[in-house]
């Protein structure tokens, strides 16, 4: 059943590095009750990329299943790896899915989790499978989990005056760890008061004895969601509007809270501030689940479970809270009460009938056939139109009759441009056009006074990686109208005037800003601008070709919250006001062709976390000190092109846990202080010379006792037949490649950057 541990036990297994370093590759796959195999095998194919810090191939997303299953075929040809396909509900599913994946006889492993008997009888019958079967808790595991969950604050220390009723609580539960884990975090929020213990505990037995359509572990969840506060649970049941297992971007959710109304500001607190307590709130109660965390431990994503989910859309159904799926479309005319609308369909829509209703938030999901008449002039008291990823090439002018829209995304769709009327809509609050085809908007003194976010940019994916494959959006007007904006990214400044460029300072709020195209005249009016940013946490700046110079020297004091930094194009030096800023926690350099060792200027920093140099630095040795980067975790050197020694002292890098190098023709061996780094767990080399990567092959290279101790070593080489190939150290076919008379070559700068780094 639901709820039983199967998903965590397999992912505790599945994430420890002691696994993961017997694969090459490995994925994992949440697999809905309604699914495509070609998008399970797409989704497979970009893991498998992805966790090699890999970019997959161009025109992915078009290939077909056949395709797709040569492309699989073609990449797992030499390779060991793990693909775990979670809440399986089709006994059909092995059948289809065993027919793509490649059988290469090198002990690879599919782990598959189930609900049903059938599923697990249908492998059983087909191939040599292992079932498990998960059971419920023993009565100490379950207390023990109660413990660890509710209290949490006291190290999981039950004080004795609540030990007799957490043991009646565990009882009710039957063993089942979601039910263990939701009623724990309920009640890690009522302190160490017996009294309002008590009271939830007859009341939870109360809820038990008289609602008999829910099964018990489905009124204890429901339970959970009747003791929320009142302005928890409109956000919680707003999770209801994102499909089943769909991983919701933690920037995402919050935007769209705020953008229905469901954040309420407080003196001194920003709405995102107070959005993200209340998210912190639900997964302490066990009510999300945390999917994706950032190096410096902020959440980047979440998932709600499916009961949990379920739960959701029985209380939404029953308060007007509609999340409506395709099948169910054409019910819409008589459901006036529905409030938000979430559409999952690949037909498109041919009628506007459907959308006649006093409707606040509509998204739409997988909205495969064209929407390019679609318009709303019903929905007049719309806040939230999300149309991410609709196969959309226009935009009505119609837009602009919705007074109330706050939120509006266009994201990965094909709009070339916004209707004039776009201008009206003076509640909007976040526009989201990354991956569209926008390139300018225009932006008037009485336009968008309450603009917040304004996301615009595209990858071009056919031009790879140069500093010039993404472009902004290009402001006509005044930038400076847009006073309460947090987040510009990114904006083409190749033709602004300087009036403009000095107008960037007046935006006090601004959070995160991406600048594309700067010149070296307006190097200084940028740099007056930036020191008026208070707030700023995040800058991406990037001259128009990468040996142009990034005139940044002429800031004095730099924003005190800045966290993030990306810079792209040459420095004559590193900016003195980097090692000023000392809450960045990545940094990120590339084509900067700096001439002196920089290490010295950024190894105090004491956040640092992330450190991603390509191209960034001439000279031939690069010394990691005694003492240095101490809280470092990631370290990437690519295409440092003289570099000839490598030195790390012992107790240089003591938390590092990965480090990503070449290609570096000129280095030689390893140096010994890699063998010091303790919590190295990947190690990766990228293009190295064959006698470089000759000396760590087991048993018979000099350097192999400086790397023994790394779980996972990996070695790319770029191939005439293919991009490139891969190797894990121990891998016996990597003597044999390493023996080849041409077993490697250079590839340009921006093809190694597609293939090996991903730095959006």
């Amino acid at each position: 059943m639901g709820g039983v541990g199967k998903t965590t036990l397999v992912k505790k297994v599945y994430d420890d590095q002691r696994v993961k370093s017997h694969f090459d590759c490995h994925a994992w796959i949440t697999v809905s009750q309604s699914y495509n195999v070609a998008e399970l095998l797409r989704s497979i194919l970009k893991q498998f990329y992805e966790v090699r810090m890999d970019v997959a191939p161009l025109g992915i997303e078009r290939m077909d299943i056949m395709v797709l299953t040569q492309a699989l075929h073609d990449y797992l040809s030499e390779k060991r790896y793990i693909v775990v396909f979670d809440d399986v509900w089709d006994e059909q599913f092995w059948g289809y899915i065993d027919y793509h994946l490649l059988k290469n006889n090198k002990s690879s492993r599919i782990v598959i989790t189930t609900r049903t008997q059938n599923v697990a009888a249908f492998c059983k019958s087909s191939a040599r499978v292992y079932v498990h079967e998960v059971e419920h808790l023993r009565p100490e595991q379950a207390l023990d989990l109660f413990y660890k969950k509710a209290f949490w604050h006291h190290d999981g220390k039950c004080p004795p005056l609540l030990k007799s009723l957490s043991t009646s609580i565990v009882q009710r539960c039957e063993g089942l760890p979601l039910a263990i884990v939701a009623i724990a975090g309920l009640m890690s929020t009522k302190g160490n008061d017996i009294s309002k213990w008590q009271k939830l505990y007859d009341n939870l037995s109360i809820e038990l004895r008289i609602n008999p359509q829910l099964t018990s572990i489905e009124r204890i969840l429901t339970f959970s969601y009747l003791d929320l506060p009142y302005h928890l649970k409109s956000c919680f049941l707003y999770l209801g509007m994102f499909p089943e297992d769909y991983t919701i971007e933690y920037s995402r959710l919050i935007r769209l809270w705020i953008a229905n109304g469901f954040i309420k500001e407080t003196h001194g607190s920003l709405l995102e501030e107070i959005a993200e307590k209340y998210l912190i709130e639900l997964i302490h109660r066990s009510l999300i689940q945390v999917a994706k965390v950032k190096t410096d431990g902020k959440i980047k994503a979440c998932r709600v479970h499916d009961l949990l989910r379920e739960i959701i859309l029985i209380r939404s159904e029953e308060l007007g809270f509609s999340h409506v799926k395709a099948e169910t479309l054409s019910a819409l005319n008589g459901s006036a009460r529905a409030r938000h609308l979430s559409i999952c369909n690949r037909e498109g829509f041919k009628s506007k009938k459907v959308f006649r209703f006093q409707t606040r938030s509509v998204i739409f999901f997988e909205a495969i056939s064209s929407l390019n008449s679609l318009f709303f002039p019903e929905f007049k008291l719309l806040n939230v139109l999300d149309l991410e990823g609709a196969h959309l090439h226009t935009i009505s002018k119609e837009i602009g009759n919705l007074y109330f829209l706050s939120y509006l995304s266009l994201r990965n769709t094909k709009v070339h441009a916004l209707p004039k009327s776009i201008g009206k809509l003076r509640n909007l609050e976040t526009l989201d056009m990354r991956q569209s085809c926008v390139s300018e908007i225009s932006i008037g003194p009485d336009e968008f006074p309450k603009l917040r976010y304004l996301l615009v940019y595209f990858f071009d994916e056919e031009v790879q990686l140069m500093i010039d494959s993404q472009h902004g959006v290009k402001i006509q007007g005044s930038v400076g109208f847009l006073k309460v904006l947090q987040k510009l990214y990114e904006l083409d400044i190749e033709h602004a005037s300087m009036d403009s460029i000095v107008e960037l300072g007046n935006l006090s709020q601004l959070k995160k800003l991406g600048i594309v195209n700067l010149k070296v005249a307006h190097g200084i009016a940028l740099c007056n601008a930036l020191e008026k940013m208070t707030s700023l946490e995040s800058l991406a700046v990037s001259s128009a070709k990468e040996e142009k110079i990034l005139e940044l020297q002429s800031i004095s004091s730099p924003p005190i919250r800045l966290e993030r930094l990306r810079l792209m194009g040459r420095l004559e030096k590193l900016p003195d006001w980097i090692v000023k800023s000392e809450l960045l926690v990545r940094i990120q350099l590339n084509w900067s062709r700096l001439k002196n060792d920089f290490l010295k200027q950024l190894q105090a920093l004491p956040n640092l976390l992330e450190l991603w140099l390509h191209d960034a630095y001439d000279g031939t040795q690069l010394h990691f000190v005694k003492g240095s980067f101490q809280n470092l975790k990631w370290l990437v050197l690519g295409k440092l092109s003289g570099l000839k020694a490598l030195l790390i002292d012992e107790g240089a890098l003591p938390s590092i846990e990965k480090l990503i190098i070449g290609p570096s023709p000129g280095l030689e061996e390893v140096n010994s202080g890699v063998q010091g780094l303790r919590n190295l767990m990947t190690l990766k080399f990228v293009d190295m010379p064959k006698e470089f990567v000759s000396r760590m092959i087991p048993d018979k290279g000099a350097d192999y006792w400086k790397v023994r101790h790394v779980p996972f070593i990996q070695f790319d080489f770029t191939t005439y037949g293919s991009r490139y190939i891969s190797y894990k150290l121990g891998d016996s076919n990597l003597p044999k490649y390493l023996n080849r008379t041409s077993p490697y070559r250079y590839e340009t700068l921006e093809t190694f950057c597609c293939n090996h780094y991903s730095y959006n």
